[in-house]
């Protein structure tokens, strides 16, 4: 042992007499007992001190430092003198009370000149001492728990419960009370509680205080996260020593989910201490309750409903499945790893459910083509079936097949129409529901000169023939240009079945409208006799009161797909998918396959010294040119249940970039949404995002070689997304208003493309993410504010949501309270009628129903100009009328957009507590009652402003609100 001499210039303490050896025998101690607090008397143990000693210094060295040996000499030395200060005041033996004990510890460390040990040893103590009082608090107010773990049974100990309670809240504790979280986790626990009621407890505890502050998400997050590894792990592994755990757990992880054929076997090849090294166990502390909560529901991997993974080690687990055909994997799985666990980049559900597994099927949208004929009707059913098992979301184009009492020529009898044949297709949805994850989801488009359109239109009504309706599968409008023009001049327009007009499936543009008039004329002439003439605008405000009545059909625009398409040369665009951001062709031989994932723009706003916040462009070059090569590997490494998806994917190569957090970008930069800097703000931002994303696919191009029909794209022709407006505006012969400028260096781009090709041929789409925002704690897609305090529903449960933005502006000006609280509830999370908070504020947090939609359509507008596919886009409404309506969706049209998606709109029993003064909305009673022309079934009278009966009323938890989760 080293002489005290020598430790204590080591220390640079003061000399001190060096303690005797302790004896190791505990028979040397049989005649000295320490009394506790709690009374007992108990044996004395000098080890105790030790330990305690150590943790002291583990407390101010770290781990490392007091596991040096001149430290545990040091503690030895230090324990000895304790040990022999209280024997030489009873030396015959006797008792010594705890505090005496750790008295002399701390004159001990003083004198030692561990000044700061020392005082870390005060502090802990004190802290102690604070849990005694709250414990006895709590044991005068509820009485003595006995907690039952497995067959054991033992006193519940609150200072172990308090402990895991403030670790929770590390980095918190200005916005969250631990000492509220304790109390209401014990006063809900009963003598017998299980121990894992009681930890249910606590996160219900917290989970209850989110509405006070959002910071109480985290800390449920963090409550939660402790059970996930009790599940996980089989014991209590505190978060900070995750950092070793995760090291020892992610190979044996592996090798489990091999053995239950979860997982590919080709991830056993992996250098999996290289990558377990990687988990970075600080990124676990990121979620928030709804995104822990929900990866715990759907995503990690489970035995017999029991969990296998955990957080890191999930996000290892779907880079891995990334990276499995890279030649050097092991380095780009950790890469790809970094991306997602940072929240930089999310990808789509099936990629996050998939990837790795033996069922790797990754991709999130499937576009069909069915056609006209018994067999193909019920095989593009069954491609249903098998491409929603494992998690796909469809679109499918029924355009071709006849419409009701067409000639059947092989039996000589009338065609019963579409209608019937979509009450099938619906049925298969729900019946095959993801794996038995989600529901199954689809969505059937239908153009609008189909002779069926009229009742295809009613298909969502929840009134008439139940074999004629279908609850469950969403609709969308084809809407070709020439249709808007007769609308636009009040005038007919005719209906006809595919079977006499079969070229007009295949023809946009002037080439369609040339071929529809010639068909109009053979109708005139009585060379076709099966068709409707009808004005327009009839048809129009029909579509428009079924789109507000029922929420369906959603408002597409065939034309701008199709001319825009940078895929036109070897096929059409015949349909969106299920979301209506993808835009690719089908065909009888090819269903179209597409890769979605998207950056979370909120990851790539820096700050500025001026407080103010920009785009960083360097870091969003970064996670694009990964992101990009992420989703390119999908196509080789995916799944495919249906040939005719591979044929087409490995030949075009599509993939989807999109975006979220778009709404918090600009609550960060301090814009409302209603605005033109908001407008300015979608345009400069998307701008970026797809010169990155189409940079990112000519750099893979040059690497891996351009997609195999390039040769004739508008990418080869030199005729980038943003140039083709042009080409739309050609074709449609005016009613285009698109903003056309410019801010990077496109021409650079242009030449290089021209060099070395595209690897996809269509690179990005703004998709929902309805789910993968709430993982990562940030607002869906390009969404406004839904509402700045809501109880969002779905399959994982209920969840407060706050506006954490908000929240924070409100405390800082002494406004966020219970008060404050209570209005929002009572307004529905609006503030446009809470006077007391700033009118700038009020404009800043301004919801969903309260920005005019002209202002999501504008910002639309300036996106869709650089997307080379669609986006998306809800459109919501206050106090919808026909007028408004028709505004609206022409402003759409007009302003260069592919696709809307769903219309929400308000009820008048919410809308007039938030911005209504009464009597201009809807008259719709509380209990959902409805009358008026909609209701009825009457057209929306066009352009007079009348209220239209019945209110898409719709929230985020509401059956068919999330069905784009089928996409994210």
């Amino acid at each position: 042992m080293q002489n005290t001499t020598t430790v204590a210039r080591s220390t640079q303490a003061p000399l001190r007499p060096q303690a005797a050896p302790l004896p190791t025998d505990p028979a040397a101690y049989q005649d000295y007992k320490t009394l506790r607090r709690n009374g007992a008397v108990v044996s004395f143990q000098p080890a105790k001190i030790a330990v305690a000693m150590t943790k002291a210094f583990l407390a101010v060295n770290g781990g490392q430092g007091a596991a040096s040996a001149r430290v545990r000499e040091l503690v030895e030395d230090l324990t000895g003198q304790v040990v022999s200060a209280l024997i030489r005041r009873q030396p015959s033996g006797g008792t010594f009370h705890i505090e005496d004990i750790q008295d002399q510890v701390e004159l001990a460390l003083m004198r030692s000149g561990e000044h700061d040990v020392a005082r870390a040893y005060v502090l802990y103590r004190e802290k102690r001492a604070q849990e005694r009082a709250v414990a006895v608090q709590l044991h005068a107010e509820h009485g003595q728990v006995t907690v039952q773990d497995g067959d054991k049974s033992m006193p519940l100990d609150v200072g172990r419960l308090q402990d895991l309670i403030v670790a929770a809240a590390k980095g918190l504790t200005e916005y969250v009370d631990t000492d509220a979280i304790l109390k209401e986790t014990i006063k809900n626990l009963y003598d017998g509680v299980s121990l894992d009621e009681v930890f249910k407890s606590a996160i219900l505890a917290a989970r209850a205080l989110i509405e006070k502050d959002p910071a109480y998400s985290q800390v449920t997050a963090r409550l939660l996260l402790h059970t996930i590894r009790r599940e996980v792990l089989g014991e209590e592994v505190s978060q900070a020593d995750m950092a070793t755990r995760y090291v020892d757990y992610f190979p044996r992880f592996i090798a489990h989910g091999i053995k239950n054929e979860l997982l590919d076997p080709e991830l056993a090849n992996y250098d999996l201490a290289r990558l377990a090294q990687a988990l970075d166990n600080e990124r676990d502390l990121q979620f928030n309750y709804l995104g822990l909560q929900t990866l715990y529901d759907r995503y990690f991997l489970h035995v017999r409903g029991a969990r296998i993974e955990m957080p890191q080690a999930f996000y290892m687990r779907v880079a891995m499945g990334l990276a499995l055909k890279e030649a050097d994997r092991d380095t780009r799985a950790i890469e790809f790893y970094r991306l997602l666990s940072s929240f930089d980049f999310m990808s789509s559900t099936p990629t996050l459910f998939n990837a790795g597994t033996l069922h790797s099927q990754l991709s999130s949208c499937y576009l069909t083509t069915v056609s006209d004929d018994l067999e193909g009707i019920y095989d593009a059913i069954k491609e249903n079936a098998l491409l929603a098992k494992y998690a796909g979301g469809l679109g499918n184009d029924w355009t071709p097949v006849r419409a009701l009492r067409s000639h059947i020529k092989g039996t000589n009898g009338e065609s019963q129409g579409v209608v019937p044949f979509l009450k099938v297709v619906n049925d298969t949805a729900v019946a095959v529901n993801q794996g038995g994850k989600r529901k199954g989801a689809v969505c059937t488009y239908l153009e609008t000169w189909h002779l069926d359109i009229e009742e295809f239109l009613e298909l969502r009504k929840n009134t008439g023939d139940e074999r004629r309706r279908t609850p469950d599968m969403n609709t969308a409008n084809w809407i070709p240009d020439l249709f808007m023009k007769r609308v636009m001049d009040n005038a007919d327009w005719t209906l006809f079945s595919p079977s006499d007009t079969p070229d007009l499936h295949d023809k946009v543009g002037r080439a369609f409208e040339e071929a529809y008039k010639g068909y109009e004329a053979k109708a005139e002439s009585g060379e076709i006799t099966l068709f409707k003439k009808i004005p327009a605008t009839t048809l129009w405000r029909k579509m428009l009161s079924m789109l507000f009545e029922t929420g369906h059909p959603w408002i597409t625009f065939k034309d701008p797909c199709n001319i825009r398409s940078p895929q036109q040369h070897v096929g059409v665009v015949h349909s969106s998918n299920l979301c209506t951001e993808i835009t690719l062709n089908t065909n009888d031989s090819e269903i179209a396959v597409c890769n979605l994932g998207s950056v979370n723009l909120v990851a790539h706003m820096k700050r500025l010294d001026d407080g103010s916040h920009v785009l960083d462009h360097d870091k969003l070059k970064r996670t694009i040119s990964t992101a990009m090569r992420m989703l390119d590997n999908v196509i080789d490494i995916n799944y495919y249940a249906v040939d005719k998806a591979r044929n087409a994917n490995e030949r075009h190569r599509p993939v989807g970039l999109g975006i979220m957090g778009f709404q918090d970008c600009l609550h960060m930069m301090r814009v409302p949404y209603a605005s033109q800097d908001a407008v300015g703000f979608a345009d400069r931002s998307m701008e970026a995002v797809c010169y990155f994303a189409y940079s990112a696919s000519c750099d893979l191009a040059a690497e891996r070689g351009a997609y195999q029909s390039f040769k004739g794209s508008l990418w080869d022709r030199g005729i980038l997304p943003h140039d083709s407006v042009q080409l739309l505006r050609d074709e449609r012969g005016g009613y285009v208003d698109v903003d056309d400028s410019v801010s990077l260096d496109w021409d650079t781009l242009r030449a290089r493309i021209k060099a070395h090709g595209m690897r996809n041929s269509n690179c990005v789409a703004i998709a929902p993410t309805a789910t993968i925002s709430n993982i990562i704690g940030v607002s869906a897609c390009i969404e406004p504010t839904y509402q700045n305090l809501y109880v969002k529903s779905n399959l994982s449960g209920e969840f407060t949501v706050v506006n954490e933005y908000l929240a924070r502006d409100l405390k800082n000006l002494g406004l966020w309270d219970e008060v404050m609280v209570a209005d929002l509830k009572y307004f529905d999370g609006s503030l446009a009628k809470i006077d007391r908070v700033p009118a700038e504020l009020r404009a800043l947090y301004a919801t969903a129903f309260e920005v005019d939609p002209k202002w999501l359509v504008e910002c639309a507008s300036r996106r869709q100009k650089w997307i080379d596919q669609a986006q998306s886009l809800n459109i919501y409404m206050a106090g919808a009328s026909g007028k408004k309506l028709d505004e609206t969706y022409k402003l759409a049209w007009q302003r260069g957009l592919k696709t809307t998606y769903y219309l929400r709109t308000l009820g008048a029993t919410s809308a007039e507590k938030s911005t209504g003064r009464g009597g201009e909305l809807n008259a719709v009673s509380a209990d959902g009652a409805t009358g008026g022309l909609a209701a009825a079934g009457a057209p929306i009278a066009l352009p007079e402003p009348e209220i239209l009966g019945a209110a898409c009323t719709m929230r985020p938890g509401d059956p068919g609100f999330d069905e784009c989760e089928a996409c994210q």
